[in-house]
């Protein structure tokens, strides 16, 4: 080899350990899907990206479906280790088969390379590249405990908003990055609330250390608004087609109210409390009782001395708007004494306790109190106008407070759904709006997502259930009554023509059996 190769290889070499867009230009391949093997020509897009990356040691990206992000990670994974010595690039996905695709990449573009920038590897296979200099990529799949036990140079975290438990992986990795590592975290958005959605909104309020790139279909030169269309299509959802390409967490992931009506009820109805009542201020009123109203009290009971919280929302039945609402943590007895004290408050309202686990001793606290008004449950699952009417003349076919079983729960949730979806419900609280923002399906269950609760969720949906079923079913079995009534016996009009009773219209004064008789109190 001639001296001026020497020098320019010399220089060459330089030039790509000071800048990997350099690098990955001229000599780095990828497998394209359609094309094979090719040149990794880079987007103007993709070359800041990697500038921001080399730059800065913890990075974020919300990134929209097809850019080439993980391959451009795969490629400055491999800048690092080539040009850097006994770097440990590590790798996390949801699963092992997705992480491996990552050193695949990376070993595809090394085997490629040419002989002077190549540097002898001492071990290759499916999950593991290392280099004899001592760097090495390596790819395990999600778990608590990933890169707990080895000094992590860089950490790549690929798809984050999808894996289950990711705050904790972050957290035991985190220890390990403590000496100089960095962090490059990829994801498109699925809903909010979650890790990757905390950071990300963290990172833009410059609250942590990660640096937010953003990157929607857009900065790809070769899309345009006709790309943008086809992919509503493709998916078909919009609501999909926003979250792989808009970067849009509020229309992403399996939340159960979607981000338009949240948007509704926050533009329309939700405002501060006329008053904040209690020691903590945790009892908000929006409209003192209205004693020619009438209310529904709905709570569901917590242990008071965890995570979750005792709740309660006042509803005026009639208007289905929220009146008052209580979060906080309080001993189930005292809950249910304060439950009856607001309960009679709002013109003895129909109270419904939640009456699972804990949920007994606040309902203990209420029988107690003598509370009259108390919600009970059907032993039996039959819901129809009849079968109500005819369990509530019956104790023993019930039980005190609201039941919330298999076959309830998706009926409470749906219905809630159902309401917000007509606008036919009004929400005033800011409290249970966000909520309603992490509240998402998990395997096929809703609950708040990890980290969240969902208490004012759940209570409020018992409420919307209540209402759609044991209330209207008590004015249909009212209907039937005095339907049947009606037809049991002549109703006898006075001298004048009119029904009476004492001298005021009586429909129910009826003659049976050639005797008057008022039967009204059948009612």
């Amino acid at each position: 080899m001639s001296q001026d190769l020497k020098q320019i290889i010399r220089e060459e070499y330089v030039k790509c350990s000071k800048d990997p867009a350099h690098f990955m230009k001229k000599y780095c391949y990828i497998q394209h899907p359609t094309r094979g093997r090719i040149m990794f020509n880079l987007y103007p897009f993709q070359e800041k990206v990697l500038r921001l990356w080399r730059d800065n040691p913890y990075n974020i990206v919300l990134k929209s479906r097809q850019l080439g992000i993980s391959t451009l990670t795969a490629g400055y994974s491999l800048w690092i280790m080539l040009f850097q010595k006994d770097k440990n690039v590590l790798c996390i996905a949801t699963k092992q088969e997705t992480a491996k695709n990552m050193v695949t990449k990376v070993k595809f573009m090394f085997e490629n390379l040419p002989s002077w920038l190549k540097v002898p590897a001492d071990e290759n296979n499916k999950l593991t590249l290392r280099l004899n200099n001592g760097s090495q990529i390596k790819a395990v799949s999600a778990a608590s405990d990933a890169g707990r036990s080895e000094a992590v140079s860089l950490l790549l975290i690929d798809e984050a908003a999808f894996i289950e438990g990711i705050g904790e992986i972050w957290a035991s990795a985190q220890q390990t990055l403590a000496t100089g590592g960095g962090a490059i975290v990829l994801s498109t958005p699925f809903g909010t609330g979650n890790w990757f959605h905390q950071t990300w909104v963290r990172a833009e309020a410059q609250d942590n250390d990660f640096l937010p790139i953003k990157l929607p279909w857009y900065v790809h030169p070769e899309r345009d608004d006709h790309w943008r269309k086809k992919q509503d299509e493709l998916l078909g959802d919009p609501r999909l087609a926003a979250q792989e390409c808009d970067c849009d967490f509020n229309t992403s992931g399996d939340t159960v109210f979607y981000s338009e009506q949240l948007d509704f009820i926050i533009a329309t109805s939700i405002k501060d409390p006329l008053e904040k009542r209690g020691i903590d201020h945790n009892l908000w009123i929006w409209e003192l009782p209205d004693y020619t109203r009438n209310y529904m009290v709905v709570a569901d009971v917590a242990r008071g001395d965890g995570k979750d919280f005792s709740t309660f929302h006042v509803i005026d039945t009639e208007l289905n708007t929220q009146v008052a609402e209580y979060k906080s943590q309080l001993s189930p007895k005292e809950f249910g004494y304060m439950l009856v004290s607001i309960a009679t408050e709002y013109n003895d309202a129909l109270l419904i306790v939640e009456n699972a686990n804990i949920g007994w001793s606040a309902l203990d606290s209420i029988i107690e109190r003598g509370y009259k008004n108390l919600y009970y449950s059907p032993k039996s699952e039959t819901l129809n106008a009849e079968a109500y009417l005819e369990r509530t003349d019956d104790p023993s076919r019930m039980t005190p407070g609201f039941t919330m079983s298999m076959r309830t729960r998706p009926l409470v949730i749906n219905k809630f759904r159902e309401y917000v979806g007509d606008k036919s419900v009004v929400i005033q609280s800011k409290r249970l709006a966000e909520e309603m923002k992490v509240f998402i399906w998990r395997n096929g269950r809703p609950e708040a997502q990890s980290g969240y609760n969902d208490d004012l969720v759940m209570s409020f949906a018992i409420g919307m259930y209540v209402r759609d079923t044991a209330l209207k079913y008590k004015t249909q079995g009212l209907d039937l009554t005095r339907a049947a009534l009606s037809n049991m016996a002549t109703v006898r009009p006075n001298a004048q023509g009119n029904f009476t009773m004492n001298g005021k219209p009586n429909p129910y004064q009826m003659n049976i059996g050639g005797q008057d008789e008022d039967i009204s109190w059948l009612l």
